[in-house]
Parts: structure tokens; C-alpha cells; sequence
């Protein structure tokens, strides 16, 4: 492959020589804006509010995922409140998990933008029951998470970094948000577009007008939606919305709710696991580990320490897939990634204590058993869903752009690359999408036409194949992500002009990162409050 012809040794050299002159020009030292550091330990009262704040600033995300299944599959309002509350226990378990074992970044774990998009495919595909469904999604995460797995703890992501450039990371990152423009909370026919743009316009005041203020530019998300919310209740309550309408607030099921809700393993009954869906569902999976590589540099960076090593990524990828397995077995029909919103409060804060972000994790394990809570979120009418997805899904297609920095942008190259392939994400998905009639669904009409293609059609229009490409090609972030890794790794380019010279400056050595079985090894455990 011509875009990584330098040799090992080469590479080794070029990349101490670029480290050298970032510490001549002070790039590694610790950010000045940096409050309270990784190992630093707040006192307790202030850490809760501080837990507590950072998971305020990602709640948006890991309701909006459920909720986005949720109303894909038809579930009903009293199976989604516990179906919120899943989410919440897996989240809180799973930043528990990567705080203290896994990468030991002070990053949060929670449901992720990249396998809701193979997830939507794929209920597409069924068709069928939201038990049914779940069941189907459920085997896939587990199954695709499992791979997760061996390729973060048998070390492949970390070798895998010297092929995955800003130049692959960023359109694959980009495609999670703006292949997501078309959910039905946004373009059903009978949207509600007055509470929709109350909602964005919000979000909008809180976050960019108002953001001088600590509360707006903390928690502008949270504030938009609440605020939509309360006045759609009282609109609701005055018989304004009528039940059924869109924008209406169910507020009787939040009184019938129970206390206690039982979030358990295997709650909605055994996975299943086709094989069709597991390969779609390893797409999203894929960009997920493409996007936790990005946050992980971008959290090392805003907490004022070196970027990631080889070995701190393999077991910050392990653990995420661990997570994931364990999301499945839970019942969420989604994954565990790395949270970039998480990330921009430690930016915004200066607040990058691991202790803080576990203390955070435990008070959200607890919200995740309580019945009303998760009643709560599931009478957020779609119209505010909508709205929330429009200020979200535009922000993750940003963050991944913003990965562009470290490369050359005056690369006709580089432009090439990242255009083709957003183009590519957006437009192949949007085929995909728009087979099907009232007679016969997009999958069999795609099968169909494999099965026409001269030669190869009696293998294509097999099921297993059909339907597996017909997932893939379905997944904006796995055509593009795909697209872009190709086209990076075998057209011809420096390692300066695809950014990876700008990542290995920041590195930090592998003899920095120590593992939970390092540090059992050496006799102290894993203390979260003991200096690597």
C-alpha cells in the first residue's frame, strides 16, 4: 500500500524526531486550563456535583438512542420506560469498568450513534414484533461486540493505528450524525414542527446566545428539552394537544409508574443471533472503535497529558467491547462507546478527574432502577426527540470534522478522499433506502436484483448475502468509513499530509499506560487515586 511505505525503523525515527520538537515547543506539557487532573480527587460533595454534571451533559444522547429504537420497533410506553432505565445501568457499570480497568481515561461510557443507524436498518429488514426485534438486535451486538473484544485485547486496534489517518477518522465519525437526518422523530409526515423548532431554537439560545453563563453553556441541552417539555405538559394538561397527537405528554403514566423497575439480564427473553444482522451490526461496531480512537486522543489532549499509546487504546477498545457484550445480554440493542459530549465538558470545565466521572457513573447505576425516571423520558413527546436529534446529530458530524486539523488541507489528496467518501456514505445509503414497494420491502427487491447480476448471481441473491450487504450498504459510516480507508491506504501520500506525524508528536511512550493486571503486579492495585 503506497500511503504506508516507511519502514518500522523509519517510522520509529521520524516519529521521535517529531516528538522531540513538540516538547521544544511545549506541546506536551499540561494544559493550563486544566482544573482538577486525572488523578486528582475533589473533595466529595463537589465531586458529586461534578459526577453528576458530567453525565448531564451526555443524558441527551443516551435517551435520544433509546428512545430512537424505541419508536423504530413500536414499543410500548410502559416497556420503554424500563427500556431507558437499561440503558442508564449500562452506562453507569460500563464508565465504572473503563475508569478503573479498562483505558482509566476520565471518559464516559454510553449508548452510541454508530450502531443505531445498522440497528434502524436492520428493524427495517424484520419487520416484524419490537420483541422480536430486540431479540434480533440483542444477538447482534453481542455477537459483533465479541470481535470487539479479540481485536482490543489481542492488540489489533493499536496496530491498526498507523493505517487509521484524521483523513479515514473524520468522514467515518461525520457519516454517524448526518447519516441519521431522516429518523421518524424528524421527517414523520405529522410532525409537530412548531414544538420541533421550539426545541432546536432552545438548545440553540442556551448553547450559543446565552452560553456566558456557566448553567447555559453546561447543560444547554438538557435546559432546551426540559423547558419543550414543561410547556408541551401544560399545553397537554389544557387540552391543547389532545392524546395521540403529536406533541402530547402522557403525564398519568409517570403516576402509574413502579418505583422500582427490575433491569436485569435476559429481561425481553433469549437473543438471537442472524448472521446477516451480526455483519451489519459489526459495521457500526467498526465505527465505533474508529470514533472511541478519535475521543481518545481528544480526551488526552483536553485533560493536559500525552495522546494515547498503542497498549492504553487496545484495552480502552477491549473494555468498550466487553461493555457492549454486556449491553446485549442486558436487552438495549445497542452498544457501549466513548462520549464525545463527556469530552467537551472536560474542555468547557477543566474538570478531568477520573474520580469525578466514576462518581458520576454510580449515581446514573442508581437512576437506572427507578421506575419514574424512566417513565419520565418515555412521555417526551417525538417532536422534542426530533428537535434534540437536530442539535446532536449536526454536533457529531462537527466532531468528526474537527478531526481534519491534523492533516494538510491543501492536499488535493486529502480533499479527494474525505469528500468521495462522505458523498459515498450519504449517497449509496440513500439507494439503499429508497428500494422497496407496497407490494415487496427494499430487501427483497435488492436480492432480487443480485440475483439478475451475470454469474455471480446465483452466490449474490443467497440470503445471507443479500441481506448482509444489503445492511452494510445501508450504513452511511460503513460505506464511508470502508471508502476512505481504502482510498488512504493505497493512494500515495505522506504521513505528514495524512496527519499521522501531528498524532505522534502527542503520544505518550507505552511504558506510560499501566493495565489493572500492571498494577496488581506491582503490588497497588487498582486505586484509581494512585499516580500511573
Amino acid at each position: 500500500m503506497t500511503g504506508t511505505t516507511d519502514d518500522t525503523n523509519g517510522q520509529s525515527a521520524d516519529a521521535n524526531s517529531v516528538k522531540e520538537r513538540a516538547s521544544e515547543d511545549g506541546a506536551l506539557e499540561e494544559a493550563s486550563f486544566v482544573e482538577y487532573g486525572i488523578e486528582d480527587k475533589p473533595p466529595t460533595g463537589e465531586s458529586v456535583l461534578l459526577g453528576f454534571q458530567h453525565y448531564l451533559t451526555m443524558i441527551g444522547a443516551n435517551i435520544a438512542v433509546p428512545l430512537a429504537l424505541a419508536g423504530a420497533m413500536e414499543m410500548p410506553a410502559d416497556q420503554t420506560a424500563q427500556f431507558v432505565g437499561t440503558f442508564f445501568v449500562v452506562s453507569g457499570l460500563a464508565t465504572l469498568a473503563q475508569t478503573t480497568v479498562g483505558n482509566r481515561y476520565p471518559i464516559v461510557q454510553g449508548a452510541t450513534f454508530s450502531m443505531l443507524a445498522p440497528a434502524l436498518a436492520i428493524i427495517g429488514v424484520i419487520g416484524g414484533g419490537w420483541r422480536v426485534t430486540l431479540l434480533e438486535l440483542q444477538g447482534a451486538v453481542i455477537a459483533a461486540a465479541a470481535v470487539e473484544v479479540l481485536v482490543g485485547y489481542l492488540g489489533l486496534m493499536g496496530r491498526l493505528k498507523k493505517y487509521l489517518s484524521p483523513v479515514v477518522i473524520a468522514p467515518t465519525i461525520a457519516l454517524i450524525g448526518l447519516s441519521l437526518f431522516n429518523v421518524p422523530q424528524i421527517t414523520a409526515t405529522n410532525q409537530n414542527w412548531w414544538l420541533v423548532g421550539l426545541t432546536v431554537g432552545l438548545i440553540v439560545l442556551f448553547s450559543q446566545y446565552l452560553d456566558n453563563h456557566r448553567a447555559f453553556r453546561l447543560f444547554p441541552v438538557l435546559l432546551g428539552v426540559v423547558s419543550a417539555w414543561l410547556i408541551a405538559a401544560i399545553l397537554s394538561v389544557t387540552g391543547f394537544y389532545a392524546p395521540g397527537t403529536p406533541g402530547h405528554v402522557a403525564l398519568g403514566q409517570v403516576a402509574s409508574a413502579d418505583p422500582i423497575q427490575p433491569v436485569m439480564p435476559l429481561q425481553w427473553g433469549m437473543p438471537r443471533f442472524t448472521l446477516p444482522y451480526i455483519i451489519g451490526m459489526f459495521a457500526g461496531v467498526v465505527a465505533s472503535m474508529i470514533e472511541s480512537f478519535g475521543d481518545y486522543h481528544a480526551v488526552a489532549r483536553l485533560s493536559g497529558v500525552g495522546a494515547p499509546s498503542r497498549k492504553r487504546i487496545d484495552h480502552g477498545i477491549g473494555m468498550e467491547g466487553v461493555a457492549s457484550v454486556f449491553a446485549g445480554i442486558m436487552g438495549t440493542g445497542n452498544g457501549s462507546t466513548s462520549y464525545s459530549e463527556n469530552i467537551g465538558a472536560i474542555g468547557l470545565t477543566g474538570v478531568a478527574s477520573r474520580y469525578v466521572v466514576q462518581i458520576g457513573a454510580v449515581l446514573m447505576l442508581v437512576v437506572g432502577f427507578v421506575g419514574y425516571f424512566g417513565q419520565l423520558v418515555a412521555t417526551i413527546p417525538s417532536p422534542i426527540v426530533g428537535g434534540l436529534f437536530i442539535a446532536m446529530f449536526g454536533q457529531i458530524a462537527a466532531v468528526g470534522l474537527s478531526n481534519l486539523k491534523y492533516v494538510d488541507l491543501d492536499s488535493q489528496r486529502n480533499l479527494f478522499i474525505v469528500g468521495f467518501a462522505m458523498f459515498a456514505g450519504l449517497a449509496i445509503p440513500a439507494y439503499i433506502g429508497g428500494l422497496g414497494t407496497a407490494e415487496q420491502s427494499g430487501a427483497e427487491l435488492f436480492q432480487q436484483g443480485l440475483a439478475n447480476v451475470a454469474v455471480l448471481g446465483p452466490a449474490l441473491g443467497t440470503d445471507l448475502v443479500a441481506n448482509t450487504l444489503y445492511v452494510i450498504l445501508g450504513t452511511g459510516m460503513a460505506v464511508g468509513g470502508f471508502v476512505a480507508f481504502f482510498l488512504d491506504n493505497t493512494v500515495e501520500g505522506t504521513r505528514e499530509e495524512r496527519g499521522l506525524e501531528a498524532w505522534d508528536a502527542i503520544t505518550e511512550d507505552e511504558s506510560d499506560f499501566e493495565s489493572a493486571i500492571d498494577r496488581l503486579g506491582s503490588g497497588r492495585g487498582s486505586d484509581p487515586t494512585k499516580a500511573d
